[in-house]
C-alpha cells in the first residue's frame, strides 16, 4: 500500500501549489490519501548552500522507495536543465533506480513528452504517467511500483481509459 512507502514528491518550484494539494488531500481526516512524505525527512533551509541542499535531497531520496514526479513543462524544463535541484534529483532518482510516477498536472491521462525530462525519456526510464487525480495517484501508488522491477527500460507508459472508469474518474 502507498501509505506505507515513502514516497518522494519531485517538482519545479512553480508547482509548489500542487505539492501542497496533495498534503492537504494526505492531510484531510476524510478523504482516503495518504503517503510517507520523505520531504519530511532531512530538512533543507532556503538559506542552505547548492552543496547542503543536493546533500540534503540525496538523503531525502535514500530513504525513498517511489517518486511522484508533478508533471509540467516547468518540470520537464529545469529536471532536464543539468543545473536546477530538480535536475539533480533526476539524476539521483536514475542512480537510485526509484519508481516514477508522472502525475500530469494538465489532467492528462496519456504520456506527456512535454512534461516527463529529458534525461529520463533518453534513458527509457519506465515511468507511469497519470492525470493529476487522487484517485489514480493512489492507484498507481499501490500498483505501478510492484511492476517496476519486471519493466525496467521499457520506456513512459500510461493507464488506459478503462482505469479510471473503474475507479470512477
Amino acid at each position: 500500500m502507498s501509505y506505507r512507502n515513502k514516497t518522494y514528491i519531485a517538482f519545479a518550484s512553480e508547482d509548489i501549489r500542487s505539492y501542497r494539494l496533495m498534503e492537504a488531500w494526505r492531510d484531510n481526516d476524510k478523504i482516503d490519501f495518504n503517503f510517507y512524505d520523505a520531504h519530511d525527512l532531512f530538512e533543507a533551509r532556503d538559506t542552505s548552500k547548492p552543496e547542503t541542499i543536493k546533500r540534503n535531497l540525496r538523503e531525502r531520496l535514500k530513504n525513498a522507495k517511489q517518486v511522484i514526479l508533478l508533471g509540467s513543462s516547468y518540470g520537464k524544463k529545469k529536471g532536464g536543465d543539468g543545473i536546477s535541484f530538480l535536475a539533480h534529483e533526476i539524476e539521483v532518482i536514475k542512480e537510485f533506480d526509484l519508481p516514477v510516477i508522472v502525475a500530469n498536472l494538465d489532467g492528462d491521462r496519456n504520456i506527456d513528452e512535454n512534461f516527463i525530462p529529458k534525461p529520463l525519456l533518453d534513458a527509457n526510464y519506465y515511468t507511469m504517467s497519470v492525470s493529476f487525480q487522487m484517485k489514480i495517484i493512489k492507484f498507481a501508488l499501490d500498483n505501478y511500483v510492484g511492476f517496476y522491477p519486471s519493466k525496467k527500460g521499457q520506456g513512459p507508459h500510461y493507464y488506459q481509459s478503462a482505469f479510471y472508469t473503474n475507479l470512477g474518474l
